[in-house]
C-alpha cells in the first residue's frame, strides 16, 4: 500500500461521508476531498442528476472549490482523495491542477482512467503527472457503488410491475 496508509484512511474516510451525502439525495454515492498541507480544502460529492450538469462529478466540484479557497488554478502539493477511479474527465483535470496525488478506492472497470482502461494520470506525454494511489478502501467503495446501484434496479423492477 502507500507510505501514506493512515492518513489517506483518514481522508478517503472523508469522501467516503462525502459519497454518503451524495447518496441520500439520489445521487451516485462517489464522494471527493481535496488535501493539502494536512488540511481538507475542499469536499464535493456527485450533483449530475440534481443540477443536470454532465460535469458535476465529485473531484471536477472539489477542484474548483479548492482552486476558489486558493486563490490559483494550481493545487501543487494537493492530494485528491475520490472513492471512485476518476474518468477521463476527472483524470484530466487533476492532471490540469497539477494535482500532486490521486487517492481513490474502487476501480472502474467501465470508465476508470487512473490505470484500469487507461492511466491519464501518469502519462508521460502530460508536461504533468500525478502519483497514483489506489485501492484505499477498496471494498467500501465499492459496495456503496454495488449496494446504491442495486437498490436503484430493485426500484425501477417494482415500478414496472406496479404499472402492469
Amino acid at each position: 500500500m502507500s507510505q501514506h496508509l493512515d492518513e489517506d484512511l483518514f481522508f478517503m474516510q472523508k469522501a467516503v461521508e462525502q459519497a454518503l451525502l451524495a447518496k441520500k439525495i439520489g445521487e451516485v454515492p462517489i464522494g471527493a476531498v481535496i488535501v493539502k498541507d494536512g488540511e481538507i480544502i475542499a469536499a464535493a460529492h456527485n450533483l449530475r442528476e440534481s443540477e443536470k450538469r454532465a460535469v458535476a462529478h465529485a473531484e471536477l466540484l472539489a477542484i474548483d472549490e479548492a482552486c476558489r479557497k486558493l486563490g490559483a488554478w494550481r493545487l501543487e502539493g494537493a492530494v485528491l482523495y475520490v472513492t471512485l477511479e476518476p474518468c477521463a474527465m476527472c483524470a484530466g483535470a487533476s492532471v490540469l491542477s497539477r494535482v500532486e496525488r490521486v487517492v481513490y478506492g474502487a476501480p472502474d472497470p467501465k470508465g476508470g482512467c487512473a490505470g484500469t482502461l487507461m492511466n491519464l494520470l501518469q502519462d508521460e506525454r502530460f508536461n504533468h503527472q500525478c502519483e497514483v494511489t489506489d485501492g484505499v478502501m477498496k471494498e467500501e467503495c465499492g459496495m456503496l457503488l454495488t449496494e446504491f446501484f442495486r437498490e436503484l434496479r430493485q426500484k425501477k423492477k417494482q415500478k414496472k410491475e406496479t404499472s402492469s
